[in-house]
């Protein structure tokens, strides 16, 4: 969590917030889909907590489950536990059962990738994806971030957001890469004037240049933002292709889900 989200807590709050525990997830956050294995030099310079703090974490979350530690290579990995407590989140998702036949539709239809993301900090994070062995460039699976600011799936999540929250977001963006900063609003810019006249967000070569992308948000009752995603190469993912076809499709799928959410819900 943001320092800057800490320092707003009220002190009744503050009261309530376990430290401790709050530094162990950010060990666990910490590891990337590309990331077999983080000794703790390298999870303290990710976290900027002392390494002797991450040593006393590390070790605790090995002793739960939570890490593997591997003496030959001296570092963690990790555990089980993770594994089994990420599942069974993503079991109780309703709507990952309901899209799949969707998504699998969509991406043969479009010999392209199909994808479900929720937010996680300043990134998405894929929970299901549908691709076939037609499919150009984009090979992500389940558990792979990709940036909020640059992406199709980032920006149609930052579209679906009451102002007040986006602001805040793209505060937190603003601060981490003020370098690229007026590059990445005005992509967000666009995502927002293209999301108000068509219903979905692109990303043509913004985030990787040479994949184009369409997505559009669900929001659940809760309040929460799922974001379908169709990406592809940009030879494969034409501008036109998607305002013509793509885009529309994905937009039905969208509402298909949340029909049919509404439904197994009464």
């Amino acid at each position: 969590m943001p320092k800057e989200r800490r320092e707003e807590r009220s002190p009744e709050d503050a009261r309530k917030f376990v430290e401790a525990l709050a530094r162990g997830l950010e060990v666990l956050g910490c590891f990337h889909p590309s990331d077999r294995y983080l000794g703790n030099q390298e999870i303290a310079k990710r976290t900027g907590l002392p390494k002797s703090t991450v040593t006393r974490l590390t070790y605790t979350l090995e002793e739960l489950g939570y890490l593997n530690f591997s003496r030959n290579h001296n570092k963690y990995s990790l555990g089980n536990a993770v594994v089994a407590l990420g599942y069974a989140k993503l079991a109780q998702m309703d709507v990952r059962r309901i899209s799949r036949p969707l998504m699998q539709a969509l991406a043969e239809h479009t010999q392209a990738s199909v994808n479900l993301g929720i937010r996680d900090q300043l990134n998405m994070i894929y929970i299901d994806t549908y691709r076939n062995t037609s499919t150009f460039t984009v090979q992500l699976d389940v558990g792979s971030q990709i940036s909020m600011a640059t992406t199709s799936m980032g920006r149609a999540y930052l579209c679906a957001l009451p102002e007040s929250e986006r602001q805040e977001l793209l505060d937190q963006i603003k601060a981490s890469d003020g370098e690229h900063w007026p590059r990445i609003k005005e992509g967000i810019d666009q995502a927002l004037a293209d999301y108000r006249q068509h219903g979905y967000c692109l990303s043509l070569g913004d985030w990787r240049t040479e994949v184009h992308a369409v997505a559009a948000p669900l929001v659940m009752e809760d309040g929460t933002i799922m974001v379908f995603s169709c990406s592809g190469a940009s030879f494969q993912l034409s501008r036109q292709l998607i305002e013509t076809d793509i885009g529309p499709r994905l937009l039905n799928l969208v509402g298909n889900v949340g029909t049919a959410l509404s439904f197994s819900r009464n």
